[in-house]
């Protein structure tokens, strides 16, 4: 996550490219995320397992699959999170959730443009989506106005399931249809095949391994299943830019919550052995550090 973003109009710069990279045997397509989005046009521990065990309902079946990624047992997920993100005080909990509640405000305002074509894909397809690392909720108003759509939303800090739960309501999204659960995304404690989307937005930049959550996101999706990223990575080596993400990058981690500045998280997403991969840049004119973004789409 990220605390410090200006703000700016929707009229970023957004320079839209095609992932190429070598794909498994198997294959993935690269397809034109032109083309899918924008039409061709540039555009305490008791307590915490208590809680995930109380979370296990029948929209989301909480069954752990035995691969090595995934969650084999509630506890097994309790012992990643207190392993990944140890228990914090309440009050560090509450602040943190309360400053990414406040802060966000310009940045999201910077993204609605194109966030807003991304999330189109959701509406009227997916019944089920998980989303992690949802926060405060800042996208629950792009894809939750369905009435037939049940959203899972999974962070590892607790304080921020009020803020969401807001933000659902916001959204049009009955309480009933909308659950919350302390979780990381390297161990999410929900069944194989299970969900038709996962929404992520401004996390893999904080998970301790993407490439685990990204196994995980795999995962849980059902065969078809398509899978929503924004991410910040790191500027093209050799640029200024670069050079200042590389100096604040160990301050952001202890100031954000573990947010990385240099991650080519772009890359992890392409070779994930996904289907197929959509991939597109876009340089948002006033996010500071926070350039360049990919976002897109991926196909189980």
């Amino acid at each position: 996550m990220i605390l410090n973003s200006s703000s700016s109009s929707v009229s970023s710069v957004i320079n839209t490219t095609c992932s190429s990279r070598k794909t498994p045997p198997t294959s993935r397509n690269q397809l034109s995320i032109n083309e899918q989005l924008c039409g061709g046009k540039s555009c305490s521990c008791g307590s915490r397992r208590h809680f995930i065990e109380g979370a296990a309902t029948a929209l989301f079946p909480l069954v752990y699959s035995s691969t090595p990624s995934s969650a084999s047992s509630p506890s097994d997920s309790m012992a990643m999170l207190n392993r990944l993100h140890p228990p914090r005080p309440d009050w560090y909990e509450e602040f943190y959730a309360s400053v990414m509640n406040s802060s966000m405000k310009s940045y999201e305002a910077e993204v609605a443009g194109y966030k807003s074509q991304l999330f189109d894909n959701l509406r009227g397809k997916a019944k089920k989506v998980l989303e992690i690392g949802i926060g405060t909720g800042p996208n629950l108003k792009y894809y939750a106005a369905d009435t037939d759509v049940q959203v899972l939303g999974v962070d590892p800090n607790r304080k921020m399931e009020k803020y969401a739960q807001t933000a659902a309501v916001a959204a049009g999204l009955p309480l009933t249809n909308f659950k919350f659960l302390q979780a990381v995304g390297e161990a999410i404690p929900v069944s194989d095949a299970s969900v038709d989307a996962v929404v992520g937005t401004l996390v893999l930049c904080s998970v301790k391994d993407v490439d685990m959550t990204l196994q995980e996101v795999r995962r849980v999706l059902k065969p078809g299943g398509i899978y929503l990223f924004v991410e910040h990575v790191a500027a093209k080596d050799g640029t200024f830019l670069k050079f200042l993400q590389n100096v604040v990058d160990p301050l952001q981690q202890i100031v954000s919550d573990g947010c990385h500045l240099t991650r080519q998280t772009g890359n992890n997403i392409s070779e994930a052995g996904f289907s197929s991969v959509e991939l597109g840049n876009a340089f948002l004119s006033n996010a500071s550090l926070i350039n360049p973004h990919v976002y897109g789409i991926a196909h189980k």
